[in-house]
Parts: structure tokens; C-alpha cells; sequence
């Protein structure tokens, strides 16, 4: 789209939901449009208020503008970091765009990143700025990126931390009249439902059972009493059920009166999983892609555009290791002895592969009690334990693994509350959000052609969330507190009451069964020697631990499955 001259023109990716206010206030201003589309008004609004602009910006966007007249390129990504943007910088200009296929199309293909690699088997994701291709890389949520004159410059526009500072300098709400507070986010999470909601296609919901769909629901029916298309899906098999959330997420459907479908899956994972890699465009491990892909698929056929409880559990506090981390911090003051001997007891504790894994986090408490809680919490959320860097890796990776939790460990140090789980939760957000639930979110709807739409990844909900300190979002050591009393009377007791359960598959029975023989052919000895990232002897060690279930190894087996299948898609696009 272009502006009233052809002097600016602009490319965007993504939904600008406050753009027919910002139209209305432009055309008051002077402003001719030649359409109703979203897209222009970003053209007007620069014309108007140049880089700025970013700051009056409601939506999830990347965007690329050119200004003629000052031979400037700007890029930019929303806040969020809902919507993608890579780049790369080669001689002969500066290349960008919304997936890495499309970039790769324009370039000569570079090398893999070796230390992407290392961050990518200890978070089960390649985290932002970097990308899995040595020089290309992904603008981080919030930041721009300016070209002209032969430069290249990047910069944030929105910090979550500076969010944070200006958000508690008006006040601790946690001292406000509890009606007040819950009247306020109702009101607030109405309002970005309400926003979320505008569409000239055919929109639905992906109904889990559980709070953060269940709250969008509440306020989609306060919106509308007209029909609402609804989706879940489950497992068919009945030694999957712990994972499965229909009955849950039927009942709201039915509390509601919404246009419910639903599916129980008898998922081929040995068909699936190359689609799905193939799909992320680089080396993506988190397990919960795979529902992930299935559902999109499953409301393609209903709906364009669907709407996601994502972000809600980082924003209110919905993790148990948000509860964990303050237990730790208690932990912490117990004698060195005492400490020591409850980590080496917690070897002996027994593995589990059930969804609710309370076993497991005890055992991530105790051995981890000895670190200072930064190192504590990096550990946490770390899937190659620091102590298996030297055993597990070869040697130019070891050190990479060693950076990415020392990164995770930094971030949880530098957030600016003292809170342990603000602190903790500070670190998700600007982490484990964009680059994991975010970016999946994003990729696997997008496969299907269906909008993904998140409500809670709104600036107002942000606003509010870090208003109301931990000790009220987590009162009582009850997880999204706040949300539960500004839920009751809306959703139905039982859900309610549910414990935090996931968007899970049951991923170690699957790699004991459905997966081995796959599994074994990729991850045979010579094929890991091949690559030369891991050590075969770590790789055979695991999987006999896993295969006999003696250990659940189920995401060090799956993320060294997934990059074996993506280097193989590689091979063959050459």
C-alpha cells in the first residue's frame, strides 16, 4: 500500500486492530485513503508521526516501510513478538522476511550456526536474536530495524522491563478493593477480546478446558450472543487420557451455548513429524506442536481465523515453577548439608510420564537448591542439564550450552521486581513466549492457512498484570489467582478448579512404541557420529535409559529426533 504520492510504501504482515480509529483520526487530520484496509493507515500514521507511529500501534504485526523521500527503510515487529521478521545482511543490500524459506530463496544458503545448535538442544528452541543460519536473524519483539545511507541500525522500541517500571510507578494495585481489581480485568480482557474479535471472515476458538480459553470464551459470550465456533481435540487412546482435556472443555462449550466440535486423535507421529518440522522452518522440539498442528488443521475446516488462549499463564502466573521458585527461595535458607543430602536423594525419586509430573518437580527443586535462584530457574528451564554439557556434546558445543543457560540466568537476574516468581515470569515473557509458544503458534496455524489470534498478548492486559504484584496474582500459593476471582461466577466451578494442565502429547509412551523404530534408525550411532553435535555414546545412553524405563528422557530424545529429520529436509532441498 502507498500513501497519497507514492512517496511511502508499505508491506505488512499481521492484524492492526485499533486501525479504524487511528483512520478516523487521520482523516480528520487531512489524510486521503483509497481503501478501508488496515495496511494503509500505517503509511498515514508515519506520514504523520514518522517512527513513532510504533508507540499507537494496538495489534500483532511485521511490517517493512519505505520512505522515498529520505531513502530510509524502517522494519519493525509488535511488541510481542506475535508475528515473525528475519534478516540478513549480505553483500548487495540487506534481505528480510516473515518466514526463512522465503529468505533463504534470496540468498546463497549459509552455513548452519553450530551454537544454535547447542541452544537449541538445551531449550528445545533456537531463541531470538539468532536463527539456526550463521548471519541470519530474527528481530526481537518491540524492536525496529532502520536502513539508509548504507546502514543498518536495530533498536528497541517496547522493553518489557521498562513496561514493568512504568506500570508500578502508578501504584500497587494489589492494595485496591478486590472488586475493583477484578472489575478491572474483566473489563480489560473484554476490551481486547472485543478488539481481537473484529473480522470480515468466518472466526473461531481453540477450546482447551482450561482457564485462559475458558476467560476468552466468558468474554467472547458477553460480546455476542450469536453463534460461536468452538475446537478441541483429544486422544483416542485410553492410556492417553491424562493428557486429554475434552470433557473439560466440552462442558464450557456447553455452559456457553457455542457451536462446538470436537476430535479425538489417533495421531501418526512417524507420518506427522516431518510435516511439522518442515512446517517450523528450523529445529523445534516443544512436543505440544503437534497438537498444535492438528487443531489448526482441524478448524481450517470450519474457520480463517481462530482465537488462543496463549500468554495468559505468563502475564497472571499460571506455571507451577512460578510457585517453585519462591518455594525455592525458602529452600535456600536450610543448612548446605541438608541441601546436599536432599539432591542426592532426589536421584532415587521415580520417573513419571503422566501429564500432571508433581514427582518431577520436586526432584528439579531438590537438585537444583545449591545455585543461586537465577541459575536455579535457568535450570529449570533448561532440557540439557548444565552438568551434561561436557559428556553429552562435542566440544565446540559444550561452551554454546554453557552461554544459553547463563542467558536465562542473566535475564531472571537483571528483571527489575525482587519477587522470585515476578522475576521468573519476567524471564518467560521475554523468552520462552515469543520464541516458543509464539513462534509455534504462528507457524503451525499459518500451515493451514488460519489466523491465530491472542488476546492476552495485549499491551492493556500487560499494563494491568504488572500492576498487580505476585503476592495478589499468586495469593495463597494458588496459581492465576486473580484471574480465578475474576472468573468465579463466569466459568463453571469445576474448571475453576482445575490444576494447570498444557497443551501436552504423551511423547515417552509415543517414543517407546509408535516412534522407537524411527527413532533408532535415525538416532543409530553412525548418524549421530555424522554430525558431530553429540556424543553416540551420550545418545545410546539415553535412549536405553529412556527404552527401559528406567528414566523419562522423552525431550532429549524428541529435540535430537527433530533435528535429525530437519537436517535430512535440508539434505534434500540442496
Amino acid at each position: 500500500m502507498t500513501n497519497e504520492d507514492g512517496s511511502l510504501w508499505v508491506i505488512l504482515n499481521g492484524e492492526i486492530y485499533n486501525y479504524r480509529a487511528l483512520r478516523d483520526e487521520l482523516i480528520g487530520k487531512g489524510h486521503r485513503f483509497r481503501s478501508s484496509c488496515d495496511t494503509e493507515v500505517l503509511v498515514h500514521l508515519y506520514e504523520q508521526e514518522g517512527p513513532d507511529c510504533l508507540h499507537r500501534l494496538r495489534g500483532m504485526f511485521a511490517f517493512a516501510l519505505w520512505d522515498r523521500g529520505r531513502q530510509r527503510l524502517l522494519v519493525a515487529r509488535d511488541p510481542f513478538g506475535i508475528k515473525p521478521l528475519y534478516y540478513a545482511e549480505r553483500a548487495g543490500g540487506l534481505r528480510f522476511a516473515s518466514e526463512l524459506p522465503a529468505l533463504l530463496a534470496a540468498m546463497p544458503r549459509p552455513s548452519i550456526d553450530p551454537a544454535a545448535i547447542a541452544r537449541y538442544l538445551t531449550r528445545l528452541y533456537v531463541p531470538s536474536p539468532g536463527s539456526i543460519y550463521a548471519g541470519v536473524r530474527e528481530l526481537q519483539p518491540g524492536e525496529c530495524l532502520t536502513a539508509g545511507g548504507g546502514r543498518v541500525t536495530v533498536e528497541r522500541y517496547f522493553t518489557p522491563a521498562t513496561a514493568w517500571k512504568r506500570a508500578t510507578s502508578r501504584g500497587d494495585d494489589g492494595a485496591a478493593a478486590p472488586g475493583d481489581l477484578i472489575e478491572r480485568w474483566r473489563e480489560t480482557l473484554r476490551d481486547s477480546v472485543s478488539a481481537h474479535l473484529v473480522s470480515d471472515v468466518p472466526l473461531g476458538l481453540f477450546l482447551s478446558g482450561g482457564l485462559d480459553s475458558g476467560a476468552i470464551l466468558a468474554m467472547m459470550r458477553s460480546i455476542t450472543n450469536g453463534p460461536i465456533k468452538t475446537f478441541s481435540i483429544g486422544y483416542a487412546a485410553a492410556e492417553d487420557r491424562s493428557y486429554d482435556e475434552l470433557d473439560a472443555a466440552r462442558l464450557l462449550a456447553t455452559h456457553f451455548g457455542t457451536d462446538h466440535t470436537e476430535e479425538r486423535l489417533q495421531p501418526d507421529a512417524v507420518a506427522l513429524l516431518p510435516t511439522i518440522v518442515a512446517a517450523m522452518a528450523e529445529p523445534f522440539a516443544d512436543a505440544s506442536a503437534i497438537p498444535t498442528y492438528l487443531v489448526s488443521r482441524f478448524a481450517r475446516r470450519s474457520v480463517t481465523v481462530a482465537l488462543s488462549g496463549i500468554g495468559g499463564d505468563e502475564l497472571f502466573g499460571g506455571y507451577p515453577r512460578y510457585l517453585g521458585i519462591r518455594a525455592a527461595a525458602h529452600y535456600g535458607l536450610l543448612p548446605a548439608p541438608v541441601r546436599r543430602a536432599a539432591a542426592a536423594a532426589a536421584r532415587h525419586l521415580p520417573e513419571s510420564t503422566r501429564s500432571q509430573d508433581a514427582i518431577g518437580r520436586i526432584k528439579r527443586l531438590l537438585r537444583a537448591g545449591d545455585r543461586p535462584l537465577a541459575e536455579q530457574y535457568a535450570a529449570w528451564v533448561t532440557f540439557l542439564p548444565m552438568e551434561w554439557g561436557s559428556a553429552a556434546l562435542t566440544d565446540p558445543l559444550a561452551a554454546a550450552a554453557e552461554d544459553s543457560v547463563t542467558d536465562d540466568a542473566a535475564r531472571f537476574a537483571q528483571w527489575p521486581a525482587e519477587d522470585p516468581a515476578d522475576r521468573a515470569m519476567g524471564t518467560d515473557m521475554q523468552s520462552y513466549l515469543p520464541d516458543d509458544l509464539l513462534r509455534m503458534g504462528d507457524r503451525l496455524s499459518m500451515a493451514h492457512s488460519l489466523e491465530l489470534r491472542v488476546p492476552f498478548c495485549d499491551l492493556s492486559l500487560l499494563s494491568l498484570a504488572f500492576q498487580i504484584p505476585p503476592s495478589v496474582r499468586l495469593a495463597h500459593g494458588t496459581l492465576k489467582s486473580v484471574m480465578r476471582r475474576a472468573l468465579a461466577g463466569l466459568l463453571p466451578a469445576p474448571i475453576l478448579g482445575r490444576p494447570k494442565t498444557g497443551f501436552q502429547v504423551p511423547l515417552a509412551r509415543w517414543l517407546r512404541s509408535d516412534l522407537r523404530e524411527m527413532t533408532a534408525d535415525l538416532l543409530a550411532p553412525a548418524a549421530v557420529k555424522r554430525r558431530g553435535y553429540v556424543k553416540p555414546e551420550y545418545v545410546a545412553w539415553v535412549l536405553s535409559e529412556h527404552q527401559d524405563g528406567r528414566r523419562n528422557f522423552a525431550d532429549q530424545i524428541y529435540a535430537l529426533l527433530v533435528l535429525e529429520i530437519w537436517h535430512r529436509q535440508q539434505e534434500s532441498q540442496a
